[in-house]
C-alpha cells in the first residue's frame, strides 16, 4: 500500500514537472515566434516606405513584398491603400486557415485596420483567438463554412456592411459564386484567388456546390475556383476593374472603376501566364509536381460551368 502511494505521488510529481517543461517550451516558442514576427514587421515597414514613393508602376508585381501573405500580396496591398482614398479602414477575409499566412494580417498589424476573418475550421479559429495579436487589434474571427446562402448574414451578424476597404476571397472552391452572392458590403478593393490551370480563353468555374471541398472533388487539388476571365467578367458586372495579378498568378486584383483615376500603372491588364505553383497530388496525397498542360490533362474529365452559355461541359471538351 505504501509503495503504491509512493508510485502515485511520484507519478503526479513527474506529471507536474512535464507540464512545467511543456509550458516553458510553449512560452519560449511563442516568444521566439513573436520576436521573428516583430522583425518581419520592421522590414515590412521599410519596404512599405519604399513602394509608396513609387509614382508609376509597370505592373503590380513591382510593388510585391511578403510579411504574412503567402506570396507578395502584402506589398501590393500597401501600394494600393496608399494610393487610393479609402475612408473606412476595414477588411474582410475568408479562407484564412489559422491566419499564419493571409492577405490582411500585415494590414491589421501595420496599419491597425479593423477586420473580420472567417474559416470553416473550429481549431483554426481557436488558434487565432488564442494568439497575442487577437487582443491587441480589432479583429473578429468567426468559424463558418461559407456558402452563397450564409455569407451576407455572416457579414451583417458581425457588424460588417456598406463601404469597406478590402475583401479577400480564397476558399478553394466556390470563390466565383460567393463573390457573386455578396451584396451587403461594398469593398474598394477585391482580391480573389483564381485557378490559372483553367487558362484565359474561357469564362469557366466549378459548378456551385455548397459543401465543395477541393481535395474531395478531385485528389489532385487542381480542380477548384474559376478562371481569371470569369472573375474579370463578374467584376465588370459589379462595377470593378481588373488591375492585375500577383507574380505567382494566383490572386487577381480589382478596384472600383471610379477609383482607377488614382492609380498610375502602365498595364491595368496583364498578359496571362500560368502559375508556376506545383501543388498537384496523387491519390495517396503525395505531391506529383505537375506543371503546364499536364495539370489540365489530370482533371480533363471534370465538369465546369461555361459561363458564356451557362452549360455544364467537360474540361477536355472546352480546353
Amino acid at each position: 500500500m505504501i509503495n503504491s502511494l509512493k508510485k502515485i505521488k511520484k507519478g503526479m510529481f513527474m506529471g507536474y514537472i512535464r507540464n512545467i517543461i511543456r509550458s516553458l517550451k510553449n512560452r519560449l516558442f511563442s516568444n521566439s515566434l513573436r520576436a521573428i514576427e516583430v522583425n518581419s514587421l520592421l522590414l515590412g515597414k521599410i519596404n512599405t516606405r519604399q513602394i509608396v514613393n513609387i509614382k508609376k508602376l509597370n505592373s503590380l508585381k513591382e510593388a510585391e513584398f511578403r510579411v504574412f501573405s503567402q506570396w507578395g500580396d502584402d506589398g501590393i496591398i500597401q501600394y494600393l491603400i496608399n494610393k487610393i482614398p479609402i475612408i473606412n479602414h476595414t477588411f474582410v477575409e475568408f479562407g484564412v486557415e489559422d491566419y499564419t499566412e493571409s492577405n490582411t494580417r500585415y494590414l491589421l498589424m501595420n496599419d491597425n485596420w479593423k477586420g473580420l476573418v472567417i474559416d470553416g475550421s473550429y481549431s483554426n479559429i481557436c488558434n487565432i483567438k488564442s494568439s497575442y495579436y487577437y487582443w491587441m487589434y480589432d479583429l473578429t474571427a468567426v468559424c463558418s463554412f461559407i456558402d452563397t446562402d450564409n455569407i451576407n448574414n455572416t457579414l451583417l451578424d458581425n457588424g460588417f456592411k456598406g463601404d469597406i476597404g478590402i475583401l479577400s476571397i480564397d476558399i478553394d472552391g466556390n470563390d466565383y459564386w460567393v463573390w457573386k452572392a455578396i451584396s451587403v458590403i461594398s469593398p474598394c478593393i477585391v482580391i480573389c484567388e483564381f485557378n490559372s490551370v483553367f487558362g484565359d480563353q474561357h469564362s469557366i468555374t466549378v459548378p456551385y456546390n455548397p459543401s465543395f471541398q477541393r481535395t474531395e472533388e478531385h485528389y489532385s487539388n487542381l480542380y477548384f475556383g474559376a478562371s481569371l476571365t470569369a472573375l474579370k467578367e463578374l467584376a465588370s458586372e459589379k462595377g470593378y476593374s481588373f488591375i492585375g495579378a500577383n507574380s505567382s498568378s494566383v490572386n487577381a486584383y480589382f478596384i472600383k472603376s471610379d477609383l482607377l483615376q488614382y492609380l498610375d500603372i502602365d498595364h491595368f491588364d496583364i498578359d496571362y501566364y500560368s502559375s508556376k505553383c506545383r501543388e498537384s497530388r496523387d491519390r495517396d496525397g503525395n505531391l506529383t509536381f505537375l506543371s503546364g498542360a499536364s495539370r489540365i490533362k489530370e482533371i480533363s474529365k471534370k465538369s465546369v460551368i461555361n459561363l458564356s452559355n451557362n452549360e455544364l461541359v467537360l474540361l477536355k471538351n472546352i480546353m
